[in-house]
């Protein structure tokens, strides 16, 4: 691999080394090298979401974030969050509630919702659609993902 670099990143709690060319996605980097394939990749321009990931207890996309720049880093993706049970009461709303049909964006979407039930303990609908904006959904309409993680937010 020309010009490629070694980078040692931890990933759901895990300590991984690689060397990597300097271009690689971190998600990429973390579906191909790694096979955690529950971030996916879709619009490439982090405008869609789908790809969130969680770098240094912030989420951030993945597709915009290249593999060097985790060097050092804590990443969590949605199988780790999923495998500690951190993510337990969204994922139980989110199937109580329907909030999910295609599933593309649920992990995402999943990781958007985990990052406002950290920061806040009461919530408006409108603040969960404004942290949640950054996620396309092209199935449900948005109206269940809002009363699942109002769900959680209100009654843990």
């Amino acid at each position: 691999m020309e010009h490629a670099l070694d980078i040692t990143l931890t990933v759901n709690g895990a300590q991984v080394g690689r060397r990597v060319a300097p271009r690689v996605h971190l998600v990429d980097f973390l579906r191909e090298e790694l096979g955690l394939t529950g971030s996916h990749v879709a619009c490439e321009q982090g405008v869609c979401g789908a790809c969130t990931l969680r770098v240094d207890g912030e989420i951030v996309r993945g597709c915009l974030m290249l593999a060097v720049q985790a060097n050092g880093c804590r990443v969590e993706t949605v199988e780790g969050l999923s495998d500690t049970q951190e993510l337990a009461k969204l994922q139980k709303a989110f199937h109580d509630r329907n909030a999910l049909q295609c599933g593309f964006c649920t992990p995402g979407m999943l990781m958007a919702a985990q990052d406002l039930v950290k920061k806040k303990t009461k919530v408006s609908r409108d603040e969960i659609r404004e942290h949640i904006s950054g996620n396309y959904c092209r199935c449900t309409g948005y109206q269940a993902i809002v009363d699942a993680i109002e769900d959680v937010i209100q009654h843990g």
